[in-house]
C-alpha cells in the first residue's frame, strides 16, 4: 500500500485491519494478523504510531523444530524525505528513530515488513520449557527420553576434576 504524503490530511490517517494490505511480506509463509496504524504529518515528516501483529514461521533455538511464532511490533517511527544529495550526512542520537520516504510516497508494506522483522526474537523458543537436543546423541529431548550418559569430561580438563577431588581432602 502506497500513501501519498502530500495528500495526508491535517487530522492524519487511521488504518486498521489486515484486508487493506494484500501481501505486505515478501515471504508468503508470513501472515499478517492485525494492523492498527495512525499516520500524521509533522511538516514534511510523517509520524507513524500503532501496532502490528503477525505469525511468522521460526526454528527453535534449542530443539531446532519449526513452529509458528506470534510477533507483536509496537510502531513509533518518524519518516523524513530522503536527502537528495549524495554527500555524507552526520546523524545525531535523535536521528536513530528516523527512516526515509522517497518521491512523496510512503510504502506501508515495506514499513510493516521491516517492523515485523525487527520484532522477531533473537533466540526463538518453541516454548519456555523446551529441553533442547541431547548433546551426546542429538535426539530431541522434548519428544523422546534419552538414556545417554552425561557428556564426558573434556580430556584437557580431566586434570582439574582430579585436582578438585584431592583439594577437599
Amino acid at each position: 500500500m502506497i500513501i501519498q504524503v502530500s495528500e495526508l490530511q491535517d487530522e492524519g490517517l487511521d488504518l486498521s485491519g489486515v484486508h487493506q494490505f494484500a501481501s505486505p511480506y515478501a515471504d508468503p509463509s508470513w501472515r499478517l494478523d492485525e494492523v492498527r496504524l495512525h499516520l500524521e504529518r509533522d511538516g514534511v515528516d510523517v509520524v507513524v504510531n500503532g501496532d502490528i501483529a503477525a505469525t511468522v514461521p521460526q526454528t527453535c533455538g534449542r530443539c531446532l523444530e519449526a513452529f509458528p511464532a506470534s510477533v507483536r511490533a509496537v510502531v513509533d517511527l518518524r519518516l523524513a524525505p530522503r536527502p537528495t544529495s549524495h554527500s555524507n550526512v552526520e546523524l545525531a542520537a535523535d536521528d536513530l528513530d528516523v527512516d526515509f520516504y522517497a518521491d512523496d510516497q510512503l510504502d506501508l508494506n515495506g514499513l510493516i515488513e521491516t517492523e515485523t522483522t525487527l520484532a522477531l526474537p533473537m533466540k526463538p523458543l518453541c516454548r519456555d520449557e523446551c529441553r533442547g537436543l541431547c548433546p551426546v546423541c542429538g535426539g530431541n529431548r522434548n519428544s523422546e527420553r534419552c538414556s545417554c550418559d552425561a557428556r564426558p569430561v573434556d580430556p584437557r580438563l580431566a586434570v582439574l576434576k582430579d585436582w578438585a577431588g584431592r583439594s577437599r581432602d
